[in-house]
């Protein structure tokens, strides 16, 4: 088992910046592949960033590139998405997600490929 916490979000003009932190515990969390997804209401799920074990591949949905990073920490087991530029469209409940995989260079991008989730995080972009 792994659990996820979420936690940075927050109400933010647009334009402005946000940093969420996803701390994991339980299982090796160098083990698995981390995603941040989001959904917003009335959505479906969507993929925002994604990291492998190692932090060397990654992955942003095009609606993101340029403006979100992620990147992870395993020795404090914890990844994080520093997003910039933040737009209204932005405005969705942020997830975290562990997907176990035994390859060191793999990520995911779709909701089934993930076994672990957190709770969400709120991030409101005002315009």
């Amino acid at each position: 088992q792994v659990q996820l916490v979420e936690s940075g979000g927050g109400l933010v003009q647009a334009g402005g910046s946000l940093k969420l932190s996803c701390a994991a515990s339980g299982r090796t969390f160098s083990s698995y592949a981390m995603g941040w997804f989001r959904q917003a209401p009335g959505k479906e799920r969507e993929i925002v960033a994604a990291i492998s074990w190692t932090g060397d591949n990654t992955y942003y949905a095009d609606s993101v590139k340029g403006r979100f990073t992620i990147s992870r920490d395993n020795a404090k087991n914890t990844v994080y998405l520093q997003m910039n530029s933040l737009k209204p469209e932005d405005t969705a409940v942020y997830y975290c997600a562990a997907g176990a995989t035994v390859f060191s260079g793999k990520y995911y991008y779709r909701v089934g490929e993930y076994n672990y989730w957190g709770q969400g995080t709120q991030v409101t972009v005002s315009s």
